[in-house]
């Protein structure tokens, strides 16, 4: 059981501030989408998670944050090779370039039930945004991930960092067995955007907040959070 509150005060290995780029975004179910798209489903990049994807680079670049989008389907055509295929990418980008400090991997949440799709809410200036849950994995399945809790320690920062901006924009941090590859960086995080039920543009308001707590991080505000 990692010790949340010594994460929290525990200094962030990296820094976002480079002429090169320091963060990688890209998504290991690109063609997941929300209401409106068939079957919940897209290949169209203006409705699946490029295009949220594609907002907050956006945001980071006018932060002044050097970001690598990488826009590959990795679920498509075969969705059960989908985290290989991005572990594929992660280490590609990462040996290209060695200065890249945080890997998003977005993705929105789906219900398992049939009676319908989640739908999660929150209000971003006045107007209806999405929420966002941050997946963490671990080594808890044995396979090798050594610094699991130093991601934790980012997605526990970012937690905070973003209800101080916006209370409710989070669902709670979900703790997995599984490391979504993670283990590939100290700063990675899977980041779910809302869920199937909810509109794209509910989920391209909260990258608006998300990009802003990230580059919040960035300008070293960690302290206000201890």
């Amino acid at each position: 059981r990692p010790d949340l509150d010594a994460l929290l005060t525990q200094k962030l290995s990296w820094s976002l501030r480079s002429d090169a780029p320091t963060v990688l975004i890209l998504h290991s179910h690109a063609t997941e989408g929300y209401s409106g798209t068939e079957n919940y489903r897209s290949l169209d990049e203006k409705e699946n998670m490029v295009a949220i994807g594609a907002e907050i680079a956006r945001v980071l670049e006018e932060q002044g944050i050097r970001v690598i989008h990488d826009q590959t389907y990795h679920d498509h055509p075969d969705y059960d090779t989908s985290y290989t295929n991005a572990r594929s990418t992660i280490r590609s980008h990462l040996k290209q370039y060695p200065t890249i400090q945080m890997v998003l991997d977005i993705h929105r949440d789906a219900s398992d039930s049939t009676a319908g799709q989640l739908i999660t809410s929150a209000t971003v200036g006045g107007q209806k945004s999405a929420q966002l849950m941050m997946v963490v994995g671990t080594d808890a399945n044995g396979n090798s991930h050594p610094n699991w809790q130093e991601n934790m320690a980012m997605a526990v920062k970012l937690h905070a960092q973003l209800q101080k901006q916006v209370s409710g924009i989070c669902r709670p941090i979900s703790f997995r067995r599984q490391r979504f590859n993670q283990d590939l960086s100290t700063g990675a995080v899977i980041v779910e955007v809302g869920a199937a039920g909810n509109h794209r543009e509910e989920a391209i308001k909260a990258m608006e907040i998300l990009a802003d707590s990230i580059a919040a991080l960035a300008h070293g505000t960690l302290g206000e959070l201890s």
